[in-house]
Order: structure tokens, then sequence, then C-alpha cells
């Protein structure tokens, strides 16, 4: 499968290359490959050294033949036995000295290769994590794992390998062409002959190989995300028993995969095929020709030895070079698959001119010193109190004008929010409700931005999110997100990523507030590792440690999209009673489908159609809005594309004063 869609980053940015689709702009191997200089630039002076010695060890190669002429033409035409064990003698210093200095190349490479490849896999994996939602969602997990793991291997063989023999082979051919042409030169043109026909065929199969290698590698990203979400999903494959359409999916594209392998093995097998027998012809004449000229007196046998020798040295550095062609066209599409992801533009902070003030909260201090807290005074550090309405209208969370389409919607389509016009006043609990598809967990993921605003904007006590940076948003913002996703970390691990700073005062805190202390029955309590994406927990479970990540740092906003929905009921009510000890101390919006969700709220917003229709209290809704009305009874509300919209300005009051929350009994159950 190649997907076609590309990551759309923030606006203004260049989007990024669709992934198994190629990279943008084409390059030729040589140009992908010199962008691999940044990564070996601090070790070049290793990699230059290595493949200064292996040069030496090859030239050490191609003494050797001289040596022999000198024993033939010296002392075995002479019959001096001394003179033959002293060539003897200096053939095998200069063998020892090769083997020798081709241990060396070995080493000098090892080490520092092995550090390149961590380098890029660490850069690879930092800028995922930079890298906005948009582009993960198009992209299969499967491909991106495959250019962190197969594709830098390919590297790391293609710098420790093909990259030195290229050039040690290129310059021995050259030296080695040299001297054959010094010895004898009509026997060295004889040589000669079949290096326009390589070159041609060299440049056929590499535009071929280049093209194959590229469907094989992102083959493989395909048969990876296959594999992974077999495993991630195995409880529903074994559930609804398709284990078998699973395995021909599977085997489908591992055919897929052999046959472009096959097929990368043909052609590299028919330039193998020519590269052996070209040169083969080539000594074979140059053998009969030097022989007849040496019975003609015309040649010596030494010479002629010494040009045979060369010659079959000079076999494997010719012969080698489509093996190191076809390695070097695989690494070409491996770091352009590299690139394509580190090349998709990251998501960035707005410059230190443009970003909003410091106001000194954040997660970590505590509600008297935010003042921020319902029933604050009028003397609190903010003047967000009761007697300051001015401050109050600024304060809390407010989305002006909001619209949101996503990249990859239809140009014709309408947004996903059009002209979101709502404000949760500071210390004020909003209820969030919609029909399904109305927009919901689109609107929550835009207050921590997980995506960009196309239009409109979105301010947190005034202040504009996009001039935020996002550490400092992302402090001041706490999210809960229906589907609950923990990592392969313990329980406690996994709760402290909702604050850096969180002590196990404020981690036991969080566990009472969202009713896990199941965690304190684990075999090693909140040290006990619960699994791949949690998967060891039950869906209840995995979901009140989702909640417990959310409230541990004490945001100073708190987003939940539907928290409880995996909750039985009556571990949903001592979730909901501890629930409302911290939506006192915070300003939250709550995405909520049970009337049981909306009675933590203050005031509830309905979302239709992309729109805020309706602002309220649980009761005022009731009574006036019948699409409400449907909602809170189980029955969706007929879809009113071009009804216009209630004012969502001020409702009216329900509480004795601004951020305090109504009694429990003023909403009925």
């Amino acid at each position: 499968m190649t997907a076609t869609s590309t990551a759309t980053p923030e606006s203004g940015d260049e989007p990024a290359s669709a992934p198994g689709a190629g990279a943008g702009v084409e390059r030729s191997a040589v140009r992908s490959l010199l962008r691999l200089w940044p990564f070996v630039r601090p070790v070049r002076v290793r990699l230059f050294t290595a493949a200064f010695v292996a040069i030496v060890a090859s030239c050490i190669g191609l003494v050797i033949p001289l040596v022999l002429k000198w024993m033939v033409d010296g002392p075995v035409a002479a019959r001096e036995p001394g003179g033959v064990w002293l060539a003897g003698a200096y053939l095998l210093l200069l063998g020892i000295a090769e083997a020798g200095l081709f241990g060396l190349r070995r080493w000098l490479v090892a080490r520092p290769l092995a550090s390149v490849e961590a380098t890029m896999r660490a850069a690879l994996y930092r800028h995922l994590q930079r890298l906005p939602v948009a582009f993960h969602d198009r992209w299969p997990s499967g491909q991106l794992l495959s250019r962190a793991t197969t594709d830098l291997q390919l590297l790391r063989m293609f710098l420790a390998f093909p990259l030195t023999f290229l050039l040690v082979n290129t310059t021995t051919i050259l030296v080695g062409f040299a001297i054959l042409l010094d010895q004898d030169w009509t026997l060295g043109l004889v040589l000669l002959a079949p290096v326009v026909p390589l070159l041609i065929l060299c440049s056929w199969f590499e535009a071929r190989y280049s093209v194959a290698a590229r469907t094989a590698q992102d083959q493989v990203g395909d048969l990876t995300t296959v594999v992974e979400e077999g495993v991630l999903g195995i409880r529903i494959i074994k559930g609804f028993g398709r284990h078998r359409s699973q395995a021909r999916a599977f085997r489908s594209l591992s055919r897929e995969l052999r046959e472009t392998e096959l097929h990368k093995a043909r052609l590299l097998a028919a330039l193998w095929a020519l590269i052996l027998t070209l040169p083969e012809v080539a000594i074979g004449t140059a053998l009969v020709l030097g022989t007849v000229r040496v019975a003609d007196g015309a040649l010596s046998a030494g010479t002629l030895v010494a040009f045979l020798s060369t010659a079959l040295a000079l076999r494997w550095p010719v012969e080698s070079m489509g093996f190191l062609i076809a390695m070097s066209q695989d690494s070409a599409t491996a770091t352009q698959r590299f690139f394509e992801v580190l090349d998709a533009p990251e998501q960035r902070d707005p410059p230190a001119s443009a970003q909003a003030p410091d106001r000194g909260y954040g997660r970590g201090t505590t509600d008297t010193n935010r003042g921020y807290s319902r029933g604050a005074t009028d003397t609190d550090d903010r003047g967000y109190g009761q007697g300051d309405a001015d401050a109050d209208a600024e304060g809390g969370l407010r989305f002006e004008g909001v619209e949101f389409r996503y990249p990859d919607a239809p140009p014709d389509a309408a947004p996903t929010l059009r002209g979101v016009d709502l404000h949760i006043r500071s210390g004020e609990t909003m209820a969030l409700v919609g029909g399904t598809g109305s927009g919901k967990t689109t609107l929550t993921a835009l207050v921590p931005r997980l995506h960009e605003l196309t239009g409109g904007r979105i301010t947190l006590d005034g202040d504009d999110i996009a001039a935020m940076p996002r550490a400092r948003l992302r402090e001041l913002v706490s999210v809960a997100f229906e589907e609950p996703t923990l990592f392969s970390a313990t329980a406690g691990e996994n709760v402290a990523m909702g604050a850096g700073a969180a002590g196990e005062t404020d981690l036991l805190r969080a566990l009472e507030i969202s009713q896990a202390d199941f965690v304190h029955g684990l075999p090693q309590g909140v040290h006990t590792q619960v699994g791949e994406q949690g998967l060891s927990l039950s869906g209840g479970q995995r979901q009140r440690l989702a909640l417990a990540r959310a409230v541990v740092g004490r945001p100073r906003f708190l987003i939940l999209d539907d928290p409880l929905s995996a909750l039985d009921v009556h571990t949903e009510a001592l979730v909901e009673a501890a629930l409302r000890q911290v939506l006192a101390t915070t300003t939250a919006l709550v995405v909520a489908h049970r009337p049981s969700t909306v009675l933590l709220a203050d005031r509830v917003a309905l979302l239709s159609d992309g729109r805020i229709t309706a602002v309220g209290t649980h009761h005022e809704l009731l009574h006036a809005n019948a699409d409400y009305r449907a909602l809170m009874s189980g029955d969706e509300p007929a879809a009113a594309p071009d009804a216009t919209p209630s004012a969502p300005g001020p409702a009216p009051e329900h509480r004795t004063a601004p951020g305090r929350p109504a009694t429990e009994g003023s909403s009925p159950r």
C-alpha cells in the first residue's frame, strides 16, 4: 500500500513527502548520499584515515606482481635459489602488511559508524516527537519504524563498506591499469576494451535498480505495519476469528516483497554475469596474445606473469563494482526515506518577541498562589474575584471565531469547525455536548495545539495560545482523551508523565481522585509494569490511570474528552465525587455524552454542525432546546446545517458568584 497524503504542518510550512511515494524532488544517488555529511562530519578523520589505509593496503597488493616479475626474470631465470627465497620473503611480508592494514581499517570504522547510526536514530526519533499530529495521522507507523531500523542499518553498512571500497576499488583500478599500460601498452589496451560497455551497463542498471530498491523498502515498511497492527490488535483478531484473513494479508504483502527482491536479484545477476564475462574474455585474449609474444621473444616471461597477476588482482575490484553499486543504490534510497521524515517541518514556537508574557502560573504551583480558585476575593493576585467583571470577561478559556479544516479535507468540503465562539470563565467547568461527528474531540485538541487553527483564535486568560511556547502551553493545559494510551512503563511512571515535577504525594492524590487505588493491589504497587499499551489492565483501569495523569500536575486548565466512558456506574459515581474537588480549582472543558458527566459542569455548550448553537445550564437547555433533550435522552438530533445558531454569549447565571459552582441539588439527576 502506498499513502498519498502529505503531512501539513503549521501555516506557511511546506508539506512533508507522502509515505511510500518517494521524495518530493528526485535526487541522484550521489546527491542523496551527500546529505549524510552532517552526521558523518564528527567522525570524518577516522573515516578518511580508514579509506587511506585501505588504499595503501590495496596498492600493496599491486606490488606483489612486480615482485613476481623480478623473481621470474631474475632468480628463476638465473637458477638462483637464494633469490627465490628472498622473493618469497618479500611476498610474505607484503601479504602480512596488506592483511594488517585491512584489519586496521575495520577497527577504525567500527566504533564511529555505530555512533553515526545511533546519532541518526536519535535525530529521527527527536524529530518525530516534534512533528505535528497531522503528520502522524497520515504516516503508517510501520513506515516510520522501518526508517528507524532497516534503513539506518543499511546506511551504517554503506558507510562501513561500499563507501570506502568504491573509493578504494576505483583507485586500485586506475593504479592497476597504469601499471598494466606501463608493462605493455598493447595488452593493456586489450584489457581496457570492456570499460565502455561496462559503463553503459552500470548506467542502465542504476536506473532500474534504484526503482526496485525504493519499492522493496516501502514494502518492508508496509509489512512492518501489518505485523505491528497484528500484534497490537491480537485480541480483536482472535475474538473475531480473523487470524486466517490476517495471515492471507501478510502472505500477500510478503509475496509482493519477495517478487520485488527477486527482481532486484535478477537485475544484479545480469549485471554480475556481464561484469564477470567481459573482463574474463579480455584477460583470456591478453593471455593468448602475451603467450604468442613471449614465444616470439618480444615479451619476457616475467613481464607476462606480472601482467596477468596484475590483471587477476584487478578482477575483484572490477567484479565487486556491481555489488557496490547495488548497495549504494539501496543506501541512497534509504537516505531519501530517512530525510523524507527529517525534512518534514517541525511545529515551531513563535519568536520570543511575539510570545505571551509569563504570568507565573502553571503546573506544580498551589491554588492559593494562582489566585484562580472559585470564590476568590476581590484582592486576589489576578483580580478575577467577584468584584472585577472586566477581568473575569478576559480570563478563562475563550474561543473566538475558531475555524478548523483537516489538511486532507477536499477543497469544497465545509470546515470541521466554523465560527466557534465560546467563553469558559475562570474557575468554571463547561460541558461540551453534541452528536457524533459534530467536532467535539477536534475542538478539544485545538487547545493544547495538537492541531493548528485555520481561523480565529483561542486565548487562555487573554493570552493567545498561538503566541505561547508549546512547552509553556502544555504546562498550563492538561488533557485526558477518551481512548487512554499507556506506555510500557510502570503505573506510577505513566501517571507521572502528566507533570515532570510530580512527587509521591501528588501521585497518590491523583490516584485517589481518579479512583485508581487498584494500583496498590498490583504485584509491585505503583512500580508494576503495565505492559505495552497497558493491555494487562482493563479498559476502566486504563482510563482511570489516564485521568490520574491529567490531574497529577494540578493544571490551570483541564481538557477532558469523555474521560469516564469505560467506567461502571459505581466507579463513575466515586470518580465524579472526587473529580469535583479538582474542577473546583481549575478551568475545565469536559466532553460529555451522559447526563451524569454533564452534571459535573456549571454550564453546557451544544456543538452542532461545527458551531456552538446553544449555551446554558443543564436545566435551561433541557427546557429550551430540543436537540439537547434528544441528546440527553439518547437520540441523535437531526442535522440542521443551515439553522441559525443561538447566541453563545452570556448565559443566565445559576451561580452565587463567578467561579462558584451551583449546589449539586440545583441540577436534578
